[in-house]
């Protein structure tokens, strides 16, 4: 929901009622996570995606009722062949959907507390159905009903790190618990015209894009007007204190070794979910020689993207950047990144999810 919230305050102030429908489980296959949404304005306008096209033409129907008789409702699409037939569900899986009406109090709330929001949630059932509650770390806004219910919940996302959206039943209600999604980093060094497009195609993809590199000519926001921050500094000192988590990626486009050799060293030590360099496999070949005599093992070799990108033939920068990200997706997914008219197996997610 955050990332329409924006628009949906727009239109709630120019008067428009707003029915959103609220992806909230899935079984097989799906174009979308739960947690994906879909809103309808009075007036017709339309908002965000959840069935990639499958079941949107009939979520509206369901969502002009919503508008209509103002009870907030939860709705199945493939349940049978037939089902999956009459919405266009051909990707074959099962989903539950949840609609309601937002309150534009609520909304322009959530809106100017984003920056705050730790998760928000909505209650799926009983006569509080529809009902949402904004958690914050030290607060909360909105309420699901009583019995203790908001306490619990608040404790529910306090107490574990959530990095998807949940459904589960909490004091005798079923709610539905939305994260708030924290950006991943990632961190490109190499001031060449190779990170400038990796940066423009990594914001398409939600990262927050640092670029580092030791050389103050070079490094500047005249070249590198996309990049969320630029750093003057040796890589591997920058590493030394920069956040890093599992969803980070990190790319060298350093092309020398007094750069890349203590730079890779500290990635591959780093909890950095992707590490990639580039370089001709010669290239890389000299630099692993190198590593190696630094003292990096060969489990830490192995986590080098190198040469790095997927094999689509990549030339200019721009096919340099959608082969880079391309295998990023790849490493955080678990797939290989070969072609899917040639593999077998589930399209989506990891490999046996």
């Amino acid at each position: 929901m955050l990332d329409i919230l924006s628009r949906i305050v727009n239109l709630q102030g120019k008067g428009r009622e707003i029915a959103i429908a609220t992806l909230v489980e899935v079984r097989g296959s799906s174009a979308r996570d739960p947690g994906a949404t879909f809103a309808v304005s009075g007036n017709g306008e339309l908002l965000g995606a959840i069935g990639g096209g499958c079941v949107e033409a009939a979520i509206v129907d369901e969502a002009r009722e919503v508008m209509r008789d103002r009870k907030a409702r939860s709705v199945s699409y493939g349940l049978s062949e037939r089902e999956a037939e009459d919405v266009g569900l051909a990707c074959g899986g099962a989903l539950t959907i949840f609609l309601d009406r937002l309150d534009p109090n609520y909304c322009a709330e959530l809106e100017r507390t984003c920056d705050e929001l730790v998760a928000h949630v909505v209650r799926l059932d009983g006569d509080g159905a529809g009902a949402r509650m904004a958690i914050y770390p030290d607060s909360r806004f909105g309420t699901l009903g009583g019995g203790g219910i908001d306490a619990a919940v608040a404790r529910y996302v306090h107490d574990r790190p959530l990095r998807e959206a949940v459904r589960t039943d909490l004091e005798g209600a079923s709610v539905f618990i939305a994260p708030k999604r924290i950006a991943p980093h990632m961190y490109v060094f190499g001031a060449l015209e190779f990170a400038a497009a990796t940066i423009e195609v990594a914001h398409t993809l939600g990262y927050v894009v640092t670029l580092c590199d030791a050389r103050s000519a070079f490094a500047t926001k005249e070249r590198f007007p996309n990049a969320d921050r630029i750093v003057v500094a040796w890589p591997h000192e920058f590493l030394a204190a920069a956040p890093i988590d599992e969803r980070t990626a990190i790319v060298s486009f350093a092309h020398d070794e007094k750069f890349d050799v203590p730079l890779l060293l500290a990635a591959v030590r780093s909890r950095a979910g992707y590490v990639g360099a580039v370089g001709s496999r010669a290239t890389h070949a000299r630099r692993t020689e190198s590593l190696r005599e630094a003292g990096m093992t060969e489990a830490e070799l192995s986590r080098i993207c190198a040469p790095i990108g997927l094999d689509i033939g990549a030339r200019t920068p721009e096919e340099t950047a959608l082969a880079v990200l391309a295998e990023i997706v790849a490493v955080e997914r678990g797939r290989s990144g070969g072609r899917l008219s040639r593999a077998t197996g589930a399209i989506r997610g990891r490999v046996g999810a």
